[in-house]
């Protein structure tokens, strides 16, 4: 190898530790700790999810389910950011 083409892959490597290096310590929080923003954003124990495991264990008995597809409802307009009216319809 020339001596050229080895500083390139040097300084490539050396680029990217880096870059890598950086992107870690911007994850860590004051104390040094990892930070897990989806901990914080999720309840600790939410009802829609444990109903979705409950339709989930139901497998294809789940889709004439009416409790799954109130769940599957919820479940879609959570997601898509909609209101849903709580007393039985859209």
């Amino acid at each position: 190898m020339e001596g050229s083409v080895l500083a390139r892959i040097a300084a490539v490597v050396f680029v990217a530790i880096a870059i890598t290096a950086a992107v870690v310590e911007m994850g860590r929080d004051e104390e040094g700790q990892a930070t897990r923003p989806a901990a914080t954003l999720m309840p600790e124990t939410d009802p829609l999810r444990l109903e979705q495991r409950r339709c989930q264990e139901l497998g294809e008995a789940a889709a004439s389910d009416p409790e799954c597809l109130a769940v599957w409802a919820e479940t879609r307009d959570r997601f898509l950011g909609r209101e849903r009216d709580r007393t039985g319809g859209e």
